[in-house]
């Protein structure tokens, strides 16, 4: 793929015209080909996003308009307000908060796999699934849904080497 540098879009301008009670992604990247994706989100004051856990990916986020906070573990609480930068490392709880002027942020991260549904082959005849014990943390035991994990979701610990 030889790919051209291109505009795709002028987040301030989606920003500046989001509607009363609109919320959630204004933006996304979309482009074929890619090994990222970004994400334009707004919420408006006073709205959240629930304390949530990403086991796989790190995310970068950027705060583009208003303020608000990230509450983190152990209580701990950021403020954020435009320009403010955050790397939010896969395993690590998090809950976002709008301030009173509502929150508008970039998050990026590397692109995940698209979800497919296939029929199964031909030559498939059944029998067991295949062991997952790889998958298994050591310490805690949970079982990853990444297919190469590095780090436990649950507890952190990182899984041995393949």
């Amino acid at each position: 793929m030889n790919a051209a540098p291109q505009v795709l879009a002028v987040l301030t301008d989606i920003l500046a015209a989001v509607e009363d009670g609109e919320r959630g992604a204004l933006w996304n990247l979309s482009e074929g080909g890619r090994e990222l994706d970004a994400n334009l989100v707004w919420l408006p004051a006073g709205a959240e996003v629930g304390e949530h856990q990403e086991d796989v990916l790190d995310v970068f986020l950027v705060v583009l308009e208003g303020g608000g906070t990230v509450k983190a573990a152990g209580g701990r609480e950021l403020g954020l307000e435009a320009g403010a930068v955050l790397w939010l490392p896969r395993t690590s709880r998090r809950a976002l908060a709008a301030g009173p002027d509502g929150l508008g942020y970039l998050t990026v991260h590397r692109r995940r796999p698209g979800l497919a549904i296939s029929a199964p082959s031909a030559a498939y005849e059944g029998g067991e699934g295949p062991c997952m014990l790889d998958r298994v943390c050591p310490e805690c035991g949970r079982l990853s849904q990444d297919p190469a994990p590095v780090f436990c979701s649950r507890c952190g610990e990182r899984f041995p080497e393949r």
